[in-house]
């Protein structure tokens, strides 16, 4: 079995039990040593995964990081877990920090077996980075995060590959947020620039606001229109079009705004859905009120709705024949509470799918 597949069927787990797994050990042995195992290491060879180890470092005795892989009685990736229902954060990672430095470990990953940091010492020599060079979600897996997880499994695990592809990794994580910022709030650099190439007159003050809020209109729908048509390309190779979505104007289209939060919470629901249908089925459709996440790219199938334009309050609609139920949520987390309402409309939609 490849690492994509054991990955795949990891991630079903994880979307079935990740709000059970509320203890550490719980999330250690449900989702983590599955992962370790998946990179092909052996969790019950002692001499290859050691659970609880220990060194100790300076004043700080008997302190233990929750794995170690090693090779050839050396250490090279360090592990340190928390519970599923825990954000991580730096605080967390403060005994990697310590072991980081007096271990042969140059890889350090932080996990709640959800989500998983990968730290190395990119920016100064065996002292490890602050910030992680790579991270990933096992709820919303995508392929490119398929092939970068696989550099660090057994068999292709290189150290001075990963070094270098960690600067890489950090350097593109960098850029991404920049252009995350410049796309949801542009600055005045970006907003001249842009546009520059496209306004011949003066760039005053109203004119800079106007292109600004132009500028974010723009790039969520390219954006959104790439995404969507990549699932119809796909959706096309083996279905029919189905005619059925309403006409939208080009006024209302530019003022339809795709968030952050809309694409996490549109990957949640495609993932609770995933264990019944094929994810690509899974379409959304945003629109000014609300984010529709529709089977098919079917309007008359709508799975659930994402009320996220609220200022504080943030709600998800699920579905009973034509009455939806809406959900007041806190944490795009909490969606998971209502898997079974979106499972049971999407037997409702489909009815080829198990009861």
């Amino acid at each position: 079995m490849d690492l994509a597949t054991r990955l795949a069927e990891l991630q079903k787990r994880t979307v079935e039990h990740r709000e059970v797994l509320l203890t550490e050990e719980a999330a250690k042995t449900a989702l983590v040593m599955p992962f370790i195992q998946a990179l092909g290491y052996d969790v019950f060879n002692p001499s290859e995964v050691v659970p609880e180890y220990t060194c100790d470092v300076g004043t700080k005795k008997g302190e233990k990081v929750d794995y170690a892989i090693c090779e050839n009685h050396k250490v090279k990736i360090l592990i340190e877990c928390k519970p599923a229902s825990a954000a991580l954060n730096l605080n967390h990672a403060s005994q990697l920090f310590r072991y980081f430095s007096v271990t042969d470990a140059r890889l350090a990953i932080l996990t709640n077996g959800v989500v998983y940091h990968f730290y190395s010492d990119v920016d100064a020599p065996n002292k490890m980075d602050d910030k992680p060079f790579f991270t990933f979600s096992m709820d919303a897996l995508k392929p490119n995060d398929v092939k970068t997880v696989e550099k660090f499994s057994k068999g292709a695990f290189d150290i001075e590959k990963i070094i270098q592809e960690a600067g890489f990794l950090k350097l593109q994580s960098l850029l991404r947020k920049e252009l995350e910022k410049e796309f949801s709030d542009p600055s005045e650099e970006f907003v001249r620039m842009m546009a520059s190439r496209v306004h011949d007159g003066r760039l005053t003050s109203q004119v800079r606001e106007q292109f600004s809020k132009l500028l974010v209109n723009s790039v969520a729908t390219l954006i959104r229109d790439l995404v969507n048509d990549r699932l119809s390309s796909a959706l096309n190779a083996s279905n029919p079009p189905i005619p059925d979505a309403e006409p939208v104007s080009a006024e209302d289209e530019a003022e339809v705004v795709t968030t952050a939060e809309e694409l996490s919470g549109f990957h949640i629901v495609q993932a609770i859905a995933a264990k019944f249908v094929h994810p690509k089925r899974i379409v959304m459709r945003d629109a000014k009120s609300y984010c529709a996440i529709l089977l098919d790219d079917n309007n008359r199938k709508t799975l659930a709705r994402l009320h996220f334009n609220g200022i504080t309050t943030k709600y998800v609609g699920t579905f009973t024949g034509k009455d939806e139920t809406r959900h007041l949520i806190s944490d795009l987390t909490d969606i998971y509470q209502y898997a079974g309402q979106i499972e049971e409309r999407l037997r409702e939609l489909d009815h080829g799918v198990a009861a």
